[in-house]
């Protein structure tokens, strides 16, 4: 089983870390994929350095933009990754865009969608983090 750990900011590296490890210690067939959400050192990469995680195989450096921009600029780059790896899992954390983004790609991909945890809910549709909570929930549920 193969299995593409996407993440895109300083909490998603945070809080999939163990789960990188774990894929490590059970030597499973997985890659990360980083989005660029969060693309300065400060907020990136030196949480990678400081968790000893491993470099991330993919990364799309997509930097910032309007909620719709980001979000499409991520989705088009995760397919394109998809596409050429054809893992059989696409593992997402949180609320982000990067979230919201790698569920779509993967769910139009037909690719099984694991949402690790996606904070608390706040119940307002106004937040763009709401919609991005509850998407991928709908996504996971129908791969």
């Amino acid at each position: 089983m193969s299995i593409a750990i996407v993440l895109g900011t300083r909490p998603e590296i945070i809080k999939m870390s163990p789960v990188i490890r774990e894929c490590e210690q059970k030597n499973l067939d997985y890659f990360i994929l980083h989005t660029g959400q969060h693309y300065s050192y400060e907020m990136d990469r030196v949480f990678f350095e400081q968790l000893e995680l491993p470099k991330a195989r993919y990364n799309l450096d997509v930097g910032s933009g309007s909620h719709g921009e980001q979000t499409g600029k991520i989705m088009s780059g995760i397919e394109k990754v998809l596409m050429e790896e054809r893992p059989d899992a696409v593992l997402v954390q949180g609320d982000t865009n990067t979230v919201l983004a790698g569920a779509l790609a993967a769910s139009k991909l037909h690719i099984k969608v694991g949402h690790v945890e996606a904070g608390l809910r706040s119940y307002d549709r106004r937040m763009p983090e709401e919609t991005n909570r509850v998407l991928p929930d709908q996504v996971e549920r129908q791969s």
